[in-house]
């Protein structure tokens, strides 16, 4: 097979007008030949850091849109399922990825539960790493979120980071805001890359202490603006990533994306596309070519290197789309799930007090930090309630792997003005997590997905909508268009029902997020990331 095209040599700065000829699944030989096509043939693009479970869609599903975005390869850290499943979830997803052309690139999961603040479905300990770490498909230690457990020089965490040492595979962080001394230590450890970086002076000192950094652009998580502008001078020691990518943004674009937005900023097109397809290649040591004569024949042509308009998609030689038609063929797949709590009761959502003050979680529109508040109470009858007038609303987190009482917390940002809205894709342990504007729509939000054992759903007093999650309760088995459509309907409603948030349900998913200041709520209670340790939703 040949194909032709302005090629363009990210490695030795060059762009010439040749030809690509393919044979079996390599690049047999790059010559430089005259024709008439305007088109571009670079490397495809690879996601940095991903988790494919935060797109609903199982990897098969994933790959059927991301390779009409030009994304070849994604390393992926199969986090989330493994807090719902264990081991079996990482050995699902590979699974499951293989049956399909794109690359992906599995880690074993550190922080599994990612805290002992909260109830997950699974444990994964340092033995488990040790055998993970050895099996050729996992190709590193993904995102150590514990960076207490590295400072304070935890025994099991430290066993995980030599097990993965001892295989030389990479090992990622998850530090945000770490500084000074403390983050030479968390590095000195071993640890290569960090995805959470939300100032730029936070990720320039990460930078000069020999870290690589992974800039982020996601569903809810945003930190493209912050940091793109130390790419032109450090673009050897960065990649892109979107971490947690929602259907509906996917069916927009990927990695594609955030090249178009570097270079309408002015830079250069070989350090953009270093960073955007070669980074991550040789970080992580991927079986991914790179436009090199007997590479993988992993490559992309686009319409122009401006707006990045992927023609077609190339991984191992076949054409896997072309003109935004994905050839990847659907593919059948055992359903798996954890789910063992029971319909709940009005009554449990009710949380009695005499304080007139209470902590509100601050919630902020594209950060998965958030602040700690305070904020007037409302009480009826001894119980706290939504104050929909200052749009301070109660939230729950409740344990779905087995019968507890719902924990309880006020946020503040949601805006709702009506009903509830709950999701069983809760970060990290995938907890049944809402927010809504009184207990009574608030249980029904959470009696809709315990129903369906997984979803995102949406209440009111006239109305319930839910996408059901039936695989792990934090995946679909549906086509991405289809659970893409589904999922846009329900935020619309999400939005309608007064929410002002860019994407609700994203947000609220990491409002369960622990290892992420600073106030958070697990299924145990409310927790202060700063302190690491549960504080009162009262004010004493």
């Amino acid at each position: 097979m040949i194909v032709q095209g302005n090629i363009v040599d990210i490695q030795n700065k060059r762009i010439f007008k040749g030809e690509i000829e393919i044979e079996n699944d390599r690049i047999k030989e790059i010559r430089e030949v005259n024709h008439t096509t305007d088109n571009y043939i670079l490397p495809g693009f690879v996601d940095a850091h991903i988790h494919i479970e935060s797109s609903m869609l199982v990897p098969s599903e994933f790959a059927k849109i991301a390779v009409t975005h030009g994304t070849v390869a994604t390393v992926s850290d199969p986090h989330e399922i493994a807090n719902v499943l264990g081991v079996k979830g990482v050995e699902f997803m590979i699974e499951n990825g293989k049956k399909v052309p794109l690359k992906f690139n599995f880690g074993a999961p550190s922080c599994v539960p990612a805290t002992s603040f909260e109830n997950a479905g699974a444990i994964i300990d340092a033995d488990d790493i040790k055998v993970m770490m050895e099996n050729p498909d996992i190709k590193y230690l993904a995102e150590m979120m514990n960076y207490p457990g590295v400072l304070f020089d935890d025994a099991d965490v430290l066993a995980k980071i030599q097990h993965a040492k001892n295989t030389n595979k990479p090992i990622d962080g998850h530090a945000p805001g770490l500084r000074g001394n403390d983050v030479s230590k968390y590095i000195a450890a071993g640890i290569s890359t960090d995805h959470e970086c939300f100032s730029y002076d936070e990720a320039l000192e990460k930078l000069q202490k020999g870290m690589k950094i992974i800039i982020r652009e996601g569903s809810a998580a945003k930190n493209f603006e912050a940091l793109i502008d130390l790419l032109p001078t450090h673009f050897e020691n960065m990649m892109f990533c979107s971490d947690d990518k929602h259907p509906d943004d996917l069916l927009l674009g990927h990695i594609n994306q955030l090249c178009a937005r570097a270079i309408a900023k002015g830079m250069d097109v070989f350090k953009v596309l270093q960073v955007a397809c070669i980074n991550p290649v040789k970080h992580y040591n991927l079986d991914v070519g790179l436009l090199q004569k007997d590479d993988f024949a992993d490559f992309i042509v686009v319409q122009d290197l401006q707006s990045f308009n992927v023609l077609e998609t190339y991984i191992n030689g076949e054409l896997v789309a072309k003109n935004g038609e994905s050839f990847v063929k659907h593919v059948d797949f055992e359903i798996l799930n954890n789910f063992n709590t029971d319909f709940k009761k009005i009554t449990d959502f009710e949380y009695h007090s005499a304080s007139d003050k209470i902590n509100v979680i601050e919630a902020l529109d594209g950060e998965l930090i958030t602040n700690k508040i305070e904020g007037d109470s409302l009480l009826i009858d001894g119980n706290l309630v939504s104050n929909i007038e200052t749009d301070i609303l109660k939230m729950t987190v409740v344990n779905r792997y087995q019968n507890t009482d719902p924990a309880i917390a006020f946020i503040k940002n949601f805006g709702l003005k009506e009903g509830a809205i709950a999701s069983s894709v809760g970060h990290d342990s995938h907890n049944i997590i809402a927010v809504g504007v009184s207990d009574v729509q608030i249980c029904k939000a959470v009696n809709l997905i315990i129903k369906n054992r997984g979803g995102v759903c949406a209440v009111t007093s006239t109305t319930e909508k839910i996408v059901p999650f039936p695989v792990a309760g934090i995946m679909s088995d549906k086509p991405a268009k289809e659970i893409g459509k589904a999922y846009a309907e329900l935020d619309k409603m999400a939005k309608k029902m007064g929410s002002t948030l860019r994407a609700p349900y994203m947000s609220l998913s990491f409002m369960a997020l622990l290892v992420i200041p600073s106030l958070k709520l697990s299924d145990k209670g409310l927790f202060d990331g700063h302190k690491f340790e549960f504080t009162s939703l009262e004010v004493k």
